[in-house]
């Protein structure tokens, strides 16, 4: 029988996000959709990216915030993610995310916490020619190291570090809208680090390239294509990168959701992880 994460989290999460919904702040100035969602590690952005934009609509002089729950089941594993988002002025973001994957083959779980921020260094997501460039930083703490230590990871604890530039086209090819962005960071982590951190076969910082790429159909429609290399430090099992197709939806500023399939090819030895990846954002 598969094990089944617990869904105690996701309840308050939600349970909380959408009593205080209606009192929603920072809706008033970006355009529709152009808070993003929220990444399985907290930062604003794709499911498996972060952007360069802040999460939330804050302008200047505002401060938004988000409460979200993710949650992805492939063939032999099951990632959830719970996580808050702090912005103010569409310059600063504070991420605060936990994840926990459920090795549906062997059992147990592997938990993680993340902590986030990224700053907006300069340009725009729509107006002017410079794309939005953010710099971000992510702090990660294997709680559960035992596993991870056994196959090879050096340390319970690491720094990403990424570098990430978005910009949208409102009159883009076939006349709709679209949105880029192209992320490249350094990190040791082994899958996310929920495996820890270095390994045997290498134990330091790699810069891998990530993107992603979507067109809006009308103004609360998106479809996209997402991609993550990712870092290859333990011998035991080789680290394939990550993709995902994904649709999301943005039916008001308070409320986004996402479902994509996901490709994420060989995890801890076992193949062909592929499966379905849900996301549900409130933005206040």
């Amino acid at each position: 029988m598969r094990r089944k994460i617990s869904q105690k989290n996701y309840a308050l999460v939600l349970g909380v996000a959408l009593v205080v919904a209606p009192v929603a702040h920072a809706n008033d100035g970006k355009l529709l959709a152009t808070g993003a969602v929220t990444t399985i590690e907290g930062s604003g952005g794709g499911g498996i990216v972060p952007w360069a934009t802040t999460a939330s609509y804050a302008e200047d002089g505002e401060w938004g915030f988000t409460v979200n729950a993710n949650f992805a089941d492939v063939d032999d594993f099951q990632l959830g993610v719970q996580s808050l988002n702090l912005t103010y002025g569409n310059r600063i973001e504070v991420s605060y995310a936990q994840q926990r994957l459920g090795l549906n083959t062997i059992g147990g779980d592997l938990k993680q916490q993340i902590y986030g921020l990224k700053v907006r260094l300069l340009g725009d997501l729509v107006y002017g020619d410079l794309p939005q460039v953010s710099l971000g930083v992510q702090h990660k703490r294997n709680t559960t190291f035992a596993l991870p230590q056994a196959v090879g990871a050096k340390h319970d604890s690491g720094t990403d570090i990424y570098l990430s530039a978005a910009k949208a086209w409102l009159a883009g090819p076939l006349d709709r809208t679209w949105v880029a962005n192209l992320t490249l960071r350094a990190t040791k982590a082994n899958q996310l680090g929920l495996l820890g951190f270095g390994g045997d076969q290498n134990d330091d910082y790699q810069v891998m390239s990530e993107a992603s790429l979507g067109m809006f159909v009308n103004r609360h429609w998106l479809l996209g294509v997402e991609y993550r290399q990712k870092p290859d430090n333990l011998g035991f099992a080789r680290e394939s990168d990550w993709r995902d197709v994904f649709v999301g939806w943005f039916p008001t500023k308070s409320v986004a959701m996402v479902v994509a399939y996901t490709d994420l090819k060989g995890i801890a030895g076992l193949p062909d992880q592929s499966g379905a990846y849900a996301s549900l954002q409130i933005s206040f």
